[in-house]
């Protein structure tokens, strides 16, 4: 190699070093195993950026390597974290609104609660996050049910007498309303407590059931089907002023990979309700059913608890339900 090759080779080196050095790395944290559905959301939106070309990476932190389950939302707000995959009702605390992501019989199906996720209601969610510097990348909503390691649970008496966990304030209300006893945690959680008798039934969603193997602790499972009481909102979210700082070809990059990532999230959340059920049932889990009726009494319970708890505890909560309320 003669002078002027070596420097000219040096020089490209230099180059891709120093276009290595400036490219941007955004840190998003979730609690899901790679295998959940959240996770290959996540990974989507960390593909597609990554094929763009935009000089913008996405490291994953799985598995509340990063965050812990529920202590995600306010490095996130404070621009110590910049993505994540939560359950907004999650961070219930810091904004009330937020519980009612997570309402008794507020969302009917999937296709519901995508027409729920571009409506007025969800603009108004997404004001009181932007008054936490937070955005909505991807919108999503999974279904879930009950399961118990006593009995079968399709109406509230069922839940009489047994410790239980549900995921936000909404069901917790309710469920202490048919006369359970309530233990808060994540639903990374939820195995160990199980397992070791802390706790009697649970609710959660069809992708948290199986990917944190919840079959191999209970004798019966009350799926997501035609009629389901529990819908959450998972969204990936982004810290609006690490967004706002990124150049126009990487915030364009994001918004075209979050379009993909949304489109896969309301499919993949349809299948896993059906899923679910196989894998329990090979798991030789008792499967019940859920009728109309129960829904009925539960959502009887649940205006009598959630919603006016809600109200009478949200400064705009009856405006709010009834935004939601509105979407057909």
């Amino acid at each position: 190699m003669n002078k002027m090759t070596f420097t000219a080779a040096a020089a490209a080196g230099m180059m891709l070093l120093s276009s290595a050095a400036f490219a941007t790395e955004l840190r998003l944290s979730h609690q899901w195993s790679n295998s959940d559905v959240r996770h290959k959301v996540a990974q989507i939106v960390a593909d597609e950026v990554a094929a763009a070309g935009v000089d913008l990476d996405i490291k994953i932190f799985g598995s509340q390597s990063l965050f812990k389950a529920r202590e995600q939302y306010t490095p996130l707000s404070r621009g110590q974290l910049d993505m994540t995959v939560l359950p907004l009702s999650y961070a219930g605390g810091q904004q009330p609104a937020y519980n009612l992501t997570l309402m008794p019989g507020l969302v009917k199906n999937h296709d519901h609660a995508a027409r729920l996720s571009d409506s007025p209601f969800m603009e108004a969610i997404e004001a009181k996050m932007a008054e936490d510097d937070v955005m909505v990348l991807v919108h999503g909503y999974l279904a879930g049910g009950f399961a118990s390691t006593d009995k079968c649970i399709t109406k509230p008496e069922d839940v009489a007498g047994m410790q239980t966990r549900a995921a936000g304030k909404a069901f917790e209300q309710m469920l202490a309303g048919a006369g359970a006893s309530i233990a808060s945690m994540a639903s990374s959680e939820i195995y160990n407590a199980m397992q070791t008798g802390v706790l009697d039934a649970v609710n959660t969603s069809s992708s948290s059931f199986v990917s944190f193997r919840i079959y191999e602790q209970v004798k019966c499972y009350t799926p997501a089907g035609d009629v389901a009481l529990w819908f959450m909102y998972q969204p990936l979210l982004m810290n609006k002023s690490t967004f706002d700082g990124l150049s126009a070809e990487q915030q364009a990059a994001l918004l075209t990979a979050a379009e993909k990532a949304e489109a896969f999230y309301l499919e993949e959340a349809k299948k896993e309700d059906a899923a679910s059920v196989e894998v329990f049932r090979n798991a030789g889990v008792e499967i019940a059913e859920m009728t109309e009726a129960d829904f009925d009494a539960w959502r009887a319970l649940a205006q009598e608890t959630s919603y006016k708890a809600f109200v009478e505890s949200v400064p705009d909560g009856q405006a709010l339900l009834d935004m939601a309320f509105a979407v057909e």
